[in-house]
């Protein structure tokens, strides 16, 4: 007999060879009935696993996100078998679950419409009522190649060939259907109760543009049509602040297809928002002791190749020349850490002069690659608040709390903070090609970085692999509206690129010593935190952010005269301020302004301009009736200075 220790702590005893499925009936049937998947000593176990040797025992229901993800993971093979059976010939590519639903993959003459996800969704009802049995089969590499040629599937091919010849290959069978699969699914289609297939999209196999654009369609699933509705709900919700629509209504930025994809246009009202931020920033980075510093936008290969980046980074940098044939070949710059590094070592240091903190508003490059780009999430040129702190040993730990501190300030007043989470990133020793290749280096600065967390307090997850190639890094993680987790912001403690630039500094015993880096920005890319902006706020930006404050509507144009000296007494204070002198009725231009989202709607008439009021109405009261010009325009510049003003958070900052 097996010992199984439960979650609870509980021991449950099973025979050896006893499936997972067996052994969750064996706690509760109402738990194998709602079983996704299994937990065996902390690996995701499939229903059908058997268990061979004492272990902690969980079992996963759709609670869970191990449970969620084998839920969904057979909802794309029924979506699949559906596929095949409405389009005869079509070919498998790879249908994973992700975050909120599934994909899948397939190489289609022509594009999917709308039309088709009706009949598949009708078709995925009929699979599910069938109550098809998923079977799960093994094969060695040559008789798993010689299936999926027989079922001609060039991707599944593919894939396969991939593999190590000694490699025992899984299959899931589902009636007439058969994929490559590792698992876990279900033990069969009824509980596919609620599916809704959500998008149609292109996607290069494998994600490289070289390869064929294949048709993926999305979708999601849940074992009740209850949840799949509140769900839906919820999406139609986020549809309507995502800032790829919303930024665009409200005039913030545009694309344009001669300008290039990743390439967004920021428009007047858009560039004022980045404005405000980039010299919010910049003051508060100077208040705390960062020194500016400006330098090129690109550089020649040389200086890459002494950082590392020609090495680790090449394929997601603007080169321009050819290697073969050009002397000199330059590079726009995909950060600027070896430029403030170069900048380090045009004289020499003191001990005394360190931490040395450079900051730049730096504006940089990177060649994403098509299906990474979206909105002003992920673009091909960015600007980014970047900083690089020149350490002592002695330092590290004092001058990381400071960058956590400044970060966590930013984020407070951006209302962001509750929103974030953190993840500690190491490096994959098993996977040394990716990384500077100093395993002694890496344990100790990784031990230094989870030191700080862990005197910090933060609760953080650890995950391996997702290092910068010269160093660990905390990852500060922040949701969209739709769920997709984006990385914001990073922290760096970087060994390496001292070493190769050779910096140093003189010490107290006039030796000289190698110092660390810590890279990190404040607010991370201007143009990802203001599409989190828009999202987070709906387009109704708090007042000290909003690119209009004030927007003055006249009744007539009998009123234009006064509502131009009323602008000019609101400019003269600060405010950020636009008339609407269009013909239109006032009704109708009370509307488009509401759809606007600016903080304060003023109507000026013939009583407004005879008692010297306003008629205000403000987005977060509605209609406050006549107001007295003078203590309007003071109430404004009050709110505006007492709530939002950065230069009050800076001398609170420096008397802190």
């Amino acid at each position: 007999m097996l010992k199984l220790e439960l979650y609870d702590g509980k021991i449950l005893e099973v025979e050896k060879g006893t499936t997972v499925i067996e052994a969750a009936a064996k706690i509760s049937e109402g738990l194998a009935r709602n079983a996704m998947a299994g937990k065996l000593n902390g690996k995701v176990a499939d229903l059908r696993d058997e268990i061979t040797e004492d272990s902690k025992f969980e079992v996963k229901t759709f609670e869970s996100e191990e449970g969620r993800h084998a839920f969904r993971h057979t909802a794309s093979h029924v979506m699949a078998l559906a596929v095949k059976r409405l389009f005869p010939g079509i070919k498998l590519a790879i249908g994973p679950a992700i975050e909120d639903g599934f994909y899948y993959d397939f190489d289609k003459d022509g594009s999917f419409t709308y039309e088709d996800l009706a009949k598949i969704e009708e078709e995925i009802k009929s699979i599910v009522k069938e109550d098809l049995k998923l079977e799960r089969f093994t094969l060695p590499r040559f008789e798993a190649l010689k299936l999926m040629e027989e079922l001609d599937e060039p991707y599944k091919v593919e894939l396969i060939n991939d593999l190590p010849e000694d490699a025992v290959i899984s299959f899931y069978r589902m009636g007439e259907f058969t994929d490559l699969c590792a698992g876990p699914h279900l033990m069969s289609t009824r509980n596919i109760k609620a599916v809704k297939l959500t998008q149609i999209a292109g996607a290069y196999w494998r994600g490289s543009e070289k390869n064929k654009m294949l048709s993926r369609i999305y979708g999601t699933a849940f074992p009740k049509k209850s949840e799949l509705d509140a769900h839906l709900t919820m999406l139609e919700e986020a549809k309507k602040r995502d800032h790829n629509k919303l930024g665009r209504e409200l005039n913030l930025f545009t694309t344009a297809e001669e300008v290039g994809q990743g390439l967004p246009l920021i428009k007047p009202k858009g560039a004022k928002i980045l404005q405000i931020l980039k010299r919010w920033i910049e003051d508060l980075e100077e208040s705390r002791g960062y020194v500016y510093t400006q330098t090129p936008y690109l550089a020649k290969s040389d200086l890459y190749k002494i950082s590392g980046h020609w090495d680790h980074y090449k394929d997601g940098m603007f080169l321009m020349g050819d290697e073969e044939k050009d002397d000199e070949i330059l590079s726009l710059r995909p950060m600027t850490c070896p430029f403030q590094f170069t900048i380090y070592n045009s004289e020499q240091h003191s001990y005394r002069e360190l931490p040395i903190r450079y900051a730049e508003t730096s504006t940089l490059f990177r060649n994403e690659s098509s299906g990474e780009m979206h909105g002003l999430i992920r673009v091909r040129q960015f600007t980014i608040s970047e900083g690089h702190l020149v350490v002592r040993p002695d330092q590290i730990e004092d001058e990381f709390k400071g960058v956590l501190h400044l970060i966590d300030h930013v984020m407070e007043i951006l209302g962001m903070k509750d929103g974030i989470s953190y993840r500690f990133s190491k490096w994959d020793p098993n996977n040394r090609a990716k990384y500077i290749d100093n395993p002694v280096a890496w344990e100790d600065t990784q031990n230094k970085m989870r030191t700080i967390l862990d005197h910090v307090g933060l609760d953080y997850e650890e995950a391996e692999g997702e290092a910068a190639f010269y160093g660990p890094k905390l990852d500060l993680q922040y949701k969209n509206v739709h769920g997709k987790e984006d990385t914001i912001i990073t922290i760096q403690i970087d060994f390496a690129l001292p070493e190769r630039f050779q910096m140093y500094y003189v010490d107290s015993d006039g030796s000289k010593k190698r110092p660390y880096v810590i890279h990190r920005t404040s607010i991370g890319c201007y143009e990802r935190t203001l599409a989190m902006l828009i999202e987070k706020y709906a387009g109704a930006f708090p007042l000290w952010l909003s690119p209009v404050q004030v927007k003055l509507l006249p009744i007539s144009e009998r009123f234009h005269d006064y509502v131009d000296k009323v602008a000019a007494e609101m400019k003269a204070a600060g405010i950020r301020v636009e008339a609407d002198y269009r013909s239109e009725k006032i009704g109708y231009k009370i509307r488009e302004a509401r759809l606007e989202r600016d903080p304060y709607i003023v109507i000026i008439g013939e009583q407004e301009e005879a008692n010297g009021t306003l008629s205000v109405r403000s987005r977060e009261k509605g209609d406050e009736g006549a107001q007295d010009k003078a203590a309007f325009i003071e109430r404004v510049v009050s709110e505006n200075r007492e709530k939002y003003n950065y230069h009050k958070n800076i001398k609170a900052e420096q008397e802190a």
